[in-house]
Order: C-alpha cells, then sequence, then structure tokens
C-alpha cells in the first residue's frame, strides 16, 4: 500500500497542512523516506497575503513512486555502527546449520544429498540490497565462551550439519557486509555473505555491498598459516550473532548431520522474515529502518 504525504514549497504553518490532508509523518521541510517503500506525493503551494491569510493552491496531481534499496553509503553507515558492537574475536573450526529431519530428508531425496541456496528471506533491515534478491545458504559460525564450541540449542532445528571453516572461507572467497540489526532484543544480528571470487553471487555482491578484507575485519577473519605445517586461524566476533549466507550449493557429503545435545529448541530466536526494531538507536541509520 503507498504512503501519502504532502510537500508544501511555501512557508505554511504545520496545522494549516494538517487540516488539508492527515500527514503521518509531522516534520516540516523535508522527510526521511524509508526503503523499499511506495509514495504517493501531491503539491500543494501557500501564498502569504498582506492581511495575514493564506492563499492555498488546490493539490496537483499525484505523483507515485519507490525507493530503492541502500546505498553503498547507507551500508557504509550500518557498517561502521556494526564495528562497535562486534566485541572481541574468537576462534572457531566449523560453520554449522540447524535444521529439522524433514529438511535434510528432503534434501538427500530430492536435492541428491546437496542443499541448494534459497532466496534471502526479508528479515532484518528493510533496504538490505540481499532481500528477496540474493540466493544462499545460511550457517552460523559462532561459538560457546567456555568451550570455544558451537551452543548446543538452536532455534531452528535438532538437526546439526557442520563443515571445517576452511571449506567456505578462504583466499578464493569474497567476504561482503550485508546488515546489522535487532528484533526488539539486546544482542544484534550481523549479516555477511561469503561468495567464491568470480562467482555469480561475487558479481551481485560487488556493486550493491561493502567488501571486508578476510585478514582485517571485526566480524570475521582468516589467517594464513605463519609457516609448514601451521594450520589457518578462523576467528568470529564474540559480541553479535553473525548469520552467513554462503551463496554456493553445499554437499551433506562434506560434513556430518548429527543430533545436538540441548533440549531447549528456543522457536523465539528464530529470524525468519523477523522485522528489525525501528527504534534501536544502535542499529539504525537515518535514511530509514
Amino acid at each position: 500500500m503507498s504512503t501519502p504525504f504532502c510537500f508544501v514549497l511555501q512557508d505554511v504553518p504545520t496545522k494549516l497542512v494538517a487540516k488539508a490532508v492527515p500527514l503521518p509523518m509531522a516534520v516540516r521541510g523535508h522527510w526521511f523516506l524509508s526503503p523499499r517503500t511506495e509514495y504517493c506525493v501531491a503539491v500543494q503551494t501557500a501564498v502569504r497575503q498582506p492581511d495575514g491569510d493564506y492563499l492555498v493552491s488546490e493539490w496537483s496531481q499525484v505523483v507515485e513512486f519507490c525507493t530503492g534499496d541502500y546505498a553503498m553509503e547507507h551500508l557504509q553507515q550500518l557498517l561502521d555502527k556494526a564495528k562497535g558492537s562486534a566485541g572481541r574475536l574468537l576462534k572457531f573450526s566449523l560453520f554449522y546449520r540447524n535444521q529439522h529431519p524433514e529438511y535434510f530428508d528432503y534434501v538427500r531425496k530430492e536435492w541428491g544429498g546437496v542443499m541448494r541456496p534459497a532466496l534471502k528471506d526479508n528479515s532484518g533491515s528493510h533496504g538490505s540490497p540481499i532481500n528477496g534478491k540474493l540466493n544462499g545458504v545460511f550457517f552460523s559460525c559462532n561459538t560457546e565462551f567456555d568451550t570455544g564450541l558451537p551452543p548446543k540449542d538452536s532455534p531452528y532445528g535438532p538437526l546439526r550439519f557442520h563443515i571445517p571453516a576452511g571449506h567456505m572461507l578462504n583466499p578464493n572467497i569474497s567476504l561482503y557486509f550485508a546488515d546489522f540489526y535487532c528484533m526488539y532484543t539486546a544482542y544484534h544480528y550481523v549479516v555477511l555473505v561469503l561468495a567464491p571470487v568470480g562467482s555469480e553471487g561475487d558479481n551481485f555482491c560487488r556493486t550493491r555491498l561493502p567488501m571486508l578484507d578476510l585478514a582485517s575485519n571485526p566480524f570475521l577473519t582468516y589467517t594464513a598459516p605463519q609457516g609448514p605445517g601451521e594450520e589457518p586461524l578462523y576467528c568470529h566476533a564474540s559480541d553479535v550473532i553473525l548469520e552467513v549466507l554462503f551463496t554456493e550449493p553445499v554437499p551433506l557429503d562434506q560434513g556430518p548431520v548429527e543430533q545436538i545435545s540441548g533440549h531447549h529448541q528456543l522457536m523465539s530466536l528464530t529470524t525468519a522474515n523477523a522485522k528489525k526494531d525501528p527504534s534501536c538507536k544502535v542499529c539504525n541509520i537515518s535514511v530509514g529502518r
């Protein structure tokens, strides 16, 4: 549904404008428009007369338009905010994906044992360029402070597929920042995209998302082996929940599918189509939600 508002060319008291048309945004002179939103605009002019009254014109024809995604400069603002919440880096060794048994059965029977990329839903920031446009498979990599292992619980299902970090994070992968949001909670989510260099996903992200240095960023890092016989080092941010979208199919034979040991399926923490808290001062920028 389109969002109506008016635009006044001359200096007109707000109460006069409000009598002409209900205003959803009570800001005189300019409005902050939300991304990916349809608007209709009508213009009315008013000229102050010598006696103090205003001569008000008829409304112009209505112009309808739709705002676009966040531009790169807006995502950079969001990235700068996310950096302040990332916390210190912790080591990890696995990417993992939780789902219900029905999902993995379907993958084996219908997709030949390969998890196929799916279209990103509309969760998170309304203006993120990947929402409804980029295909991928979501993974997590956060670990518990005391064990250094993935958490025992998951809101997404009791079965967990995991894969060595090096399969998805290595020098042949491009890393992008896509979103920073919360769902009326104290903790925040950072959405990252991993795409093989030169792939369709990489080409999509290159002109739309800020690229991050694999070896030096506050969220997810790869450090090459420092000497013969050494292993790469993988680290993740400790104070945000990372949602990592890998843009390529992932075969199940690259890792095991196991039952998690936790007993609580925290369904309230799922982020599927979750809406961002528009009032949070930590993760919102001035161009809209």
